[in-house]
């Protein structure tokens, strides 16, 4: 029968580290290199997930720059390898240049190989989210999907779904941090799907929404999410005479992830989240964005959510351009929940083929530039960084068409997205 288990590669010249190496990962299909030229032969041929790379190999084995060398050339070849990398020389910088670079994480030599398996078996589980990511992202042309049905391209939502999945396998409990609308249930339930738990039950308590005298039934029942995550929606609104609840024992197995959409500082200060409690449940803390402060993903979502809600109104077809202009230039205050009910209801009230602004209910007028830099360097390099991002995602991500939106060359958008660092 074929071997269905997962592939790893380990690049380290030193034969009785490979031994060693060789019986710690009985759970994978396992290949062994010891120098640059095998490396990428082995690659090309077997397509690992993973790789661990040790910087010092021949001909420089007391160095590192064939090390890197090769770190570039697996990366060039697959990009969406993981590759974990090792070295004893000048650990932090090296660290540093490897990240850099595009590895995924860094050990420093002597190996640890329980941690050294730990970071691995990570690895393999971020491979396994992308792929899935990445044939989710082929069902929906345009979208750009993490953690499962998360929808964003701006990098500071990216930023925040890499904090998900490194924090999901841990056993930490997580407090999320956002304003309502921002997707912090999605963001739990993401942590839930990631974790060793995912087949275990998922339990959602909203704090808010349960009246105080059946709060107390329903804390009394975290024993249904054993095994699983007990996810404690807006917590600032638990009383504390029934916080104390919370600090009890706590079932085997369950995590709990919490959230509110208020000052957690305030909250504290003024007796209405106890500190002890704050401490349990915020082991780990992500803060998400609002939606006004995620670059582009205004347009993006609008486009998801036309798609999935024209069912409604079969004749509408697209986003008129003077929506678009009005969804930039909002500032949400609701969040991408606001943004949901908004195109819904424009599908259904719109009597052209496009939703018009008048149709979202919002105004047909200019950016608010609230708060942008007073330096005319920064400030001009700020409006062409948004103008681009709007750009490409008004466009669908074709370059051709986000250059005519811009006024500009093919070649000088390019250049612009290169010197920006801006992916399309």
């Amino acid at each position: 029968m074929p071997d269905t288990r997962p592939k790893l590669l380990i690049v380290e010249d030193d034969r009785g580290l490979q031994r060693q190496l060789r019986w710690s990962y009985d759970e994978y299909q396992l290949f062994i290199a010891g120098d640059r030229e095998e490396a990428i032969e082995l690659l090309q041929a077997e397509t690992p997930a993973v790789v661990t790379l040790d910087l010092g190999l021949p001909p420089d084995p007391d160095g590192v720059s064939e090390g890197f060398a090769t770190l570039a050339e697996i990366l060039r070849i697959a990009p969406s390898t993981k590759v974990v990398v090792a070295s004893g020389h000048g650990e932090r910088e090296s660290a540093q240049r490897s990240i850099a670079l595009g590895a995924w994480d860094f050990y420093q030599k002597p190996i640890d190989l329980d941690s050294l398996r730990h970071i691995v078996a990570r690895a393999f589980h971020v491979h396994r989210l992308e792929q899935e990511n990445a044939r989710l992202a082929q069902q929906a042309p345009g979208d750009h999907v993490v953690l499962g049905r998360l929808i964003t391209g701006a990098p500071e939502m990216m930023a925040v779904a890499r904090m998900v999945e490194r924090a999901a396998p841990a056993d930490g409990s997580v407090m999320l941090l956002g304003a309502s609308g921002t997707g912090k249930a999605l963001i739990a339930r993401a942590l839930h799907n990631g974790s060793g738990r995912s087949a275990g039950p998922f339990v959602a308590i909203n704090c808010a929404a349960i009246p105080e005298i059946q709060l107390e039934s329903a804390l009394g029942m975290i024993e249904n999410a054993a095994g699983g995550t007990l996810f404690l929606d807006d917590i600032g609104d638990i009383p504390p005479a029934l916080q104390g609840k919370l600090l009890g024992p706590i079932p085997v197995g369950t995590r709990i992830v919490s959230a509110t959409h208020q000052d957690i500082d305030a909250l504290i200060a003024d007796g209405r989240l106890r500190e002890d409690l704050y401490y349990r449940l915020a082991e780990m803390v992500i803060h998400i964005p609002a939606l006004a402060d995620r670059a582009g993903d205004p347009a993006l979502l609008a486009r998801y959510f036309l798609k999935r809600h024209v069912a409604l109104n079969p004749h509408v077809t697209g986003i008129a351009p003077d929506a678009m202009a009005a969804i930039d230039a909002w500032r949400w205050p609701g969040n991408v929940r606001e943004l949901e009910n908004r195109v819904k209801c424009a599908v259904i009230m719109a009597e052209g083929k496009l939703v018009t602004a008048r149709d979202l209910d919002l105004p047909a007028s200019g950016e608010d530039t609230d708060g942008a830099p007073i330096n005319l360097k920064a400030a001009r390099e700020l409006a062409e960084r948004q103008a681009i991002r709007r750009a490409i995602a008004q466009s669908d991500g074709n370059i051709s068409s986000a250059a005519r939106l811009l006024g500009i060359s093919r070649p000088t958008l390019y250049d612009l997205l290169k010197s920006y660092n801006l992916n399309p």
